[in-house]
């Protein structure tokens, strides 16, 4: 078995996972999986520059997770970055201090190698014959895969749950203008995907990423956050509008109570569950299967 450790660096939040993989097989042992919500991307849309206070929350937790990563022993380490520091003119800040904290260069990935990585995390543990459509719900992207054992076309495209936010949403609980134009943006983000990868092709469609997972865990009507549970779960459409219907509706505080919600997407869950029932709608999808094995699990792979 090979010790490795993996960080997932996007526009909402950092991770990580240690895990022991097997070299032959690709089986993953995880453990520590943990998050930490940084908003790294606050203000990137509007600014084009990462803001000195998201950098030290996101560098506090880079602190945190070296601690882990030397406790727990890992052999390897691979810091992924994705769609804020791809986007900042001042991303060379960011790359320094993860450098000085955790020895490694961050690797500031494109959106298909985003995509690629989130299909083999998502993917590893699915044997069917079917073609699978994987959606990375992200705070800046949103990346499509279609393939099964293999990637068979992708497309990252610039619609997440903290850049729409920020764009269009000003009022609590938002209008039907914001919610509007933040379907509009949806909606032509779905076009340009479509471009490259055959949406309506796959005979399943899994969702990673906390938009999804929230979604689901409200679903379940979870009364905690139970990662078992929610893995491999299914989503049927009408649930997802109903939950969508919901969640537009409510304002700050009624979402702030909801017992699966994590303080650090209260804001931001409204865009990221109406990217959801949007591609739904699109792909003609009638449920979704919901994966916590995502991008995080393919670099830990791809490490080892």
């Amino acid at each position: 078995m090979t010790r490795v450790a993996g960080i997932d660096c996007g526009t909402n939040s950092i991770r990580l996972l240690v895990a022991d993989v097997h070299p032959e097989t690709g089986e993953l042992t995880e453990l520590d999986r943990r998050m930490t919500i940084v908003r790294l991307g606050q203000g990137v849309d509007r600014t084009g520059r990462l803001a000195p206070e998201a950098l030290e929350r996101t560098f506090a937790a880079c602190r945190e997770y070296a601690a882990v990563i030397e406790e727990l022993g890992a052999e390897r380490l691979r810091f992924v970055a994705t769609s804020a520091s791809r986007d900042a003119e001042n991303r060379d800040d960011f790359v320094r201090g993860v450098q000085e904290i955790l020895g490694v260069e961050p690797e500031v990935i494109s959106g298909d190698q985003e995509a690629e990585l989130s299909f083999t995390g998502a993917t590893g543990e699915l044997h069917g014959t079917e073609k699978y459509l994987v959606v990375d719900i992200g705070g800046g992207s949103t990346e499509f895969v279609v393939g099964n054992r293999h990637v068979e076309a992708a497309r990252s495209v610039d619609i997440g749950c903290v850049r729409l936010t920020e764009r269009h949403v000003r009022s609590d609980p938002p209008t039907a203008a914001e919610v509007a134009a933040i379907r509009a943006d949806v909606r032509a983000a779905l076009d340009l995907a479509e471009e490259t990868v055959p949406l309506g092709e796959a005979e399943t469609l899994v969702g990673l990423a906390g938009s999804v997972t929230t979604v689901a865990a409200i679903a379940l009507g979870l009364q905690e956050y139970d990662s078992a549970k929610i893995h491999h779960s299914r989503v049927p459409y009408a649930k997802v509008r109903e939950i969508v219907d919901t969640l537009v509706a409510s304002t700050h505080d009624e979402r702030a109570a909801i017992p699966v919600m994590h303080p650090g997407r209260v804001d931001v869950i409204v865009a990221g569950a109406l990217v959801l029932r949007e591609i739904m709608a699109r792909t003609g999808a009638r449920e979704v299967v919901v994966s916590e094995h995502d991008i995080l699990d393919g670099i830990a792979l791809s490490v080892a």
